[in-house]
Parts: C-alpha cells; structure tokens; sequence
C-alpha cells in the first residue's frame, strides 16, 4: 500500500484512498433555481468511478444572492435534496464518500445588481457596490448556513465543507482587508465564521467532521499572512472545524506578495496548519503530477490531497496516481474495469 491509496479514518468518514476531487464551479445550473442537471450527475459519478475517495461537490449558495454566477448552484430549498441525494447515492455506490461545500459569494457575486458584503465596498471595479449587511441580515445568513447544511444531511452527504476561502463572504468576513464593521461582527472579526461554524455543526450527525476550506494568506497589499490565518483558524478548530482544506489569495489582485506558480507551490501552508492546528489538513494546489502529490503525503505535509484542474481532465485521476506510484489500481477501479489493468 502506498501513501495514496492508505485509507482515512477520522470520527465517522471512513476513506478508501487519500485523494480528494476539489470543490470547482461547473456554472451549469439551468435557470435560476441553483439546481443541480444532468451534467452534475454524470460529473460527479464519473469520478467516483475513477477511484476517488473524496468528492466535494463544487461551491453551493445558501441563497440566491450569494451565488457567484446565476448558473451556480444553490441548496437554499427542500426542492434541492432529493436532486443532490441522486448525485450523492450514485457516487457512493462505486465507493466514494460525497461531501458537500456549502458557501455565500458575499461581494463576489457577479451577476447581482446589489450584492451583499461586510461593507459597501466592491470587491473591484469590475464588481458591483454590495450592501452592507446589518447586524441582524448576518444573523439571518447563519441560519442559511445551518438551513443548507440540514440539506446536505438529508441528501446524504458523508460530510460537510464550508468554504471560508478565496474573498467569499465568511473569508470577507475574518479579513481586515475588507471588514472595519463597527458593530459586533466588527469587533470581532471571527465571530460570524464561529457562529456559521457552530450552527452547521448542530445540524450534522455526531460523528461526522466537519471540513473547512480557508485562505492560509492574501495577496493583495495589506492583506493578512500565515500567522493571522493560523490565529482565526484556532477560534474556528473551537468551534467545530475538524479537518481545515488549505489553500491561498482570493481577496484581490496580487501585491507584493505574489501567489507560487509551481506544483504544490501550497503544501508548505498545509503542514503549518497541520503543525499548529493538530488535526487533519487537505493540500490542494497544482498537485496534478501523482508523484508530487504522494509526496506530499509521504512527508507528512497533508494528509488529504486535493487535485482540481488535473481532475477536471482526467475522470480516472485517481486510479491512474494509485498505479503510477506504486499502488494497485485494480483495487480502486471498478470490477468491469479490472482487466484493463
């Protein structure tokens, strides 16, 4: 058995390999209901007939003004469940655990007039003006969050990511660069992430882990470093983060700090988390050569590793890495599939 195709255990997800299929945009929905099509089903299964472990299903909008694009899709109605459960009962059949990334563009929603944010400032000029969510418009979004997360529990889902990364609504939120609140929300910037975190966390069975998905630093001038994201993330570990998915940027163009642009350019942000976290962390970040990602594994930086455009081209990632590093590939691919191996 090699580094990749170890299986995972943690509370009650139970992983037959290590490799994670991404959360990535397909913005496929049809119409404005945020639902689910033919294209997710065939998407989706297709690579849990690869061999994939994990699937996180791609960035899901707690309501219709906090979706990226409004072909993004949504779980913000019952009507949703039984769509995602038929994605979700399929892809397990072939041995994958299914989880679902629940998530609110905020100020990154493209195709809102008025979109909503921490404060009335765009995210750039190509962005529209968002409104300034009062006190209790934050606490209403919570309950989304715990609204979509009993969704996702219903449809099926072996586990839960919010996503709290690149410039979306609770990243907005935890960051000085684009929260100077002054109300409670404000003087704290953590608590609308722990309060999200808190009431997701009341709605998933006992054993099962909750993933979180954060920025370990920004790009743009001014924005935070390693050490605050590690500082926010602990808040969040007390809340009821259980596993952190570690990547990077997200919040505005590149400054002085720029973004690497070299296989698993992000790993060394995973093991800090790892190391001053001590729970189990997800690397993510041009990891589509296997050997680099079963490196990252060997060495102990992750212990989840994440491809995401490498996926996007290949369905069969994780049955080709397993082979490629040394693993079996028969025992990851399905029995019709043995004698091509």
């Amino acid at each position: 058995m090699t580094a990749m195709d170890k299986t995972f255990s943690y509370k009650g997800l139970e992983l037959k390999n290590r490799v994670v299929m991404a959360p990535m945009c397909q913005y496929s929905a049809v119409g404005e209901d945020g639902m689910p099509t033919e294209w997710h089903y065939v998407h989706y299964v297709s690579r849990a007939v690869g061999g994939t472990g994990l699937i996180i299903i791609e960035m899901t909008d707690v309501e219709p003004v906090g979706r990226i694009t409004n072909r993004c899709l949504g779980l913000w109605s019952d009507e949703h469940v039984p769509v995602y459960r038929r994605i979700i009962k399929e892809a397990q059949k072939y041995g994958a655990k299914v989880a679902i990334q629940i998530a609110h563009a905020g100020r990154k929603a493209e195709d809102e007039a008025v979109p909503v944010g921490p404060m009335a400032v765009a995210f750039d000029e190509n962005y529209n003006t968002p409104h300034a969510l009062t006190t209790d418009e934050v606490k209403e979004i919570v309950q989304k969050f715990a609204d979509a997360a009993r969704r996702a529990v219903e449809a099926g889902v072996d586990t839960v990511e919010i996503h709290g990364a690149h410039g979306y609504l609770i990243h907005q939120f935890h960051s000085p660069h684009s929260n100077q609140r002054e109300d409670e929300y404000g003087r704290d910037r953590t608590l609308f992430g722990v309060e999200v975190i808190r009431a997701v966390k009341a709605q998933l069975p006992e054993n099962m882990p909750l993933l979180m998905r954060i920025s370990a630093v920004e790009y743009a001038d001014g924005g935070y470093d390693l050490d605050y994201a590690i500082e926010i993330s602990k808040r969040y570990k007390e809340a009821g983060v259980d596993i952190f998915h570690i990547s990077t940027g997200g919040d505005g163009a590149p400054g002085q700090r720029k973004p690497g642009n070299y296989p698993g350019f992000q790993v060394p942000f995973a093991r800090a988390f790892k190391e001053a976290l001590g729970v189990p962390v997800i690397a993510v970040g041009m990891l589509d050569d296997p050997q680099v990602a079963a490196k990252a594994l060997d060495n102990g930086d992750a212990d989840l590793v994440a491809v995401a455009r490498g996926m996007l081209r290949d369905p069969y990632w994780a049955t080709r890495a397993i082979k490629e590093t040394g693993g079996s590939a028969r025992e990851v691919a399905p029995e019709a599939y043995h004698r091509a191996y």
